[in-house]
């Protein structure tokens, strides 16, 4: 009996940890927000957003994101359930979702700058790589988290603390997705008008 309230407690702290982590990104994503709305009209008499973005291209990226967020929550559920087909399946397709949506970002990036519209063009640029580009290393960092999940539960046949784990990836995930509807909304809608 004592084992399994030491077992909860741990799982309480790192829960609790990892939700202060996600704060703390919070933090760090408000600040580039801030950064992106003063310097996004310091163009430098370089393009602006408005003729930079190609909005049918990023909202195929949105797209992408907002479906992989809603496989992590089946892939969660299922975990929850002892469905472990099926979490593997809805992993690996969130896998395929989330390394579609990071190739489609880098393309993005790679235009940009072949175009001569590089991070150091403008201030408005400047803060546009830094903000989305931050947010794709977040993505970039959740895929291989992925993979470790993925390995983990086909080989350990779906232990408890991985469990709880595919948990906390799924609030992670779903906060990703959240920081880029707001990517979306201000940088490329808003910033994109002007």
């Amino acid at each position: 009996m004592k084992q399994i309230a030491d077992d909860v407690a741990v799982r309480d702290k790192k829960t609790l940890g990892f939700w202060i982590y996600l704060m703390t990104d919070c933090v760090l994503f408000a600040a580039l927000f801030a950064t992106f709305a003063v310097l996004h009209t310091s163009t430098f008499g370089g393009p602006t957003g408005a003729k930079l973005f190609d909005l049918p291209f990023v909202l195929i990226e949105t797209m992408i994101l907002l479906t992989s967020s809603f496989t992590i929550g089946l892939a969660v559920l299922g975990s929850a359930r002892g469905f472990k087909k099926q979490t593997l399946i809805w992993l690996v397709i969130t896998f395929a979702l989330g390394a579609a949506f990071l190739t489609l970002e880098l393309t993005e990036f790679s235009h940009l700058v072949a175009d001569g519209n590089g991070w150091d063009r403008s201030a408005f640029l400047s803060s546009f790589f830094t903000l989305v580009g931050t947010h794709g290393l977040h993505i970039a960092i959740g895929l291989l988290w992925l993979i470790v999940m993925i390995i983990r539960l086909w080989r350990f046949n779906f232990k408890q603390s991985d469990l709880n784990r595919l948990a906390l990836f799924g609030l992670f995930w779903h906060f990703l997705d959240i920081v880029w509807i707001f990517i979306f909304s201000i940088v490329y809608l808003i910033g994109g008008m002007s």
